[in-house]
């Protein structure tokens, strides 16, 4: 099954090297988004089941509270003003945060978390029937 992955970072470059680092590593769809969709249909119809990479501005646009804050990666800044940037991530219920210095394979190791939260809930379903 391939995994969906909205990608929603203002850094080209860094955009760039993530959404080349997701496609060299696995099948994965990456669509690069201006503004993040919750519900949105991505790839193979799995609508809540794609992750979504975003930076502090598009974490902003999002509308709280959230319905699964785990299929979310925020990408964070490393200085001191993201300080309240992260107290409202963590208060929104976001588990997954990296730097924008990490490592891509940390950044990737994230994302494929958030890719097995995502799908627990549909692989419980399947088993219930």
């Amino acid at each position: 099954m391939v995994q969906s992955v909205q990608l929603s970072i203002a850094d080209g470059p860094f955009a760039a090297a993530v959404r080349e680092a997701l496609h060299s590593s696995c099948a994965w769809h990456v669509e690069a988004v201006e503004c993040p969709e919750l519900l949105k249909q991505c790839a193979n119809d799995c609508a809540n089941h794609c992750v979504m990479v975003l930076d502090e501005q598009a974490f902003a646009r999002l509308p709280l509270p959230l319905s699964n804050p785990g299929q979310i990666v925020l990408i964070a800044r490393n200085d001191r003003q993201a300080s309240q940037f992260l107290a409202q991530a963590w208060e929104a219920g976001i588990v997954s945060v990296v730097s924008e210095e990490d490592p891509l394979s940390t950044v990737l190791l994230a994302i494929m978390a958030a890719a097995l939260r995502v799908a627990k809930p549909a692989i419980s379903a399947s088993r219930v029937k």
